[in-house]
């Protein structure tokens, strides 16, 4: 049995995926029934002007947890011209790489997300938008949405969360690869996993 850190790990990035796969489902809904609405109205001669500016939130929103999904089916893209010339130790090796690269992308990503949303700055600052903007020249929490008049930073906290995400998936992959935990079986999820290696 894998030592408790390892499980966790696993569990995580599982429990991770299994709400990745609702948020998935529910984009879905959303982004179809938002252009259904659209254009509805729009042949009406009645369209809703923030109808737009939605369905891209709800695209993004739903390209950035798709992709992280992905990574934890290994179903994103690789480019095997080499390593499917390699031995299968050569294989293993190639995949354990790719997992490790994933996770350091992840790590990047998440420490630039952090430096930009500088949660410490804002809460120093008293959660003051306009006094945080002015010392910093970081006007994140002072922008809105042009239709919905949203914070921006609401729309832009996938970018973090996408980064969480795909780091605890890369992490289980590498566990995985490792040969430290057992391969997932993802319940919900009726895709094949990719034959390349990633």
């Amino acid at each position: 049995m894998p030592p408790w850190p390892v499980r966790a790990v696993v569990a995580l990035s599982n429990g991770l995926l299994a709400i990745e796969r609702v948020a998935i489902m529910s984009f879905m809904g959303i982004l179809t029934l938002l252009i259904l609405i659209n254009v509805t109205t729009r042949y009406a001669g009645l369209p809703i002007y923030w109808i737009d500016e939605s369905a891209v939130y709800a695209t993004v929103w739903l390209t950035f947890i798709g992709a992280s999904a992905m990574t934890r089916l290994r179903l994103d893209f690789a480019v095997t011209m080499l390593t499917e010339r390699l031995s299968a130790r050569g294989q293993q090796i190639a995949r354990i790489i790719s997992t490790l690269a994933v996770v350091s992308f992840g790590l990047g990503l998440a420490t630039m997300c952090w430096l930009w949303m500088d949660p410490i700055g804002i809460a120093s600052a008293g959660f003051d938008a306009k006094g945080y903007a002015g010392e910093t020249f970081n006007f994140l929490y002072t922008e809105r949405t042009q239709t919905l008049n949203w914070p921006s930073w609401i729309v832009y906290l996938v970018l973090p969360i996408f980064a969480v995400s795909m780091t605890l998936h890369g992490l289980a992959n590498t566990l995985e690869d490792l040969g430290v935990a057992d391969r997932s079986a993802f319940s919900g999820f009726h895709a094949t996993v990719s034959s390349g290696i990633n």
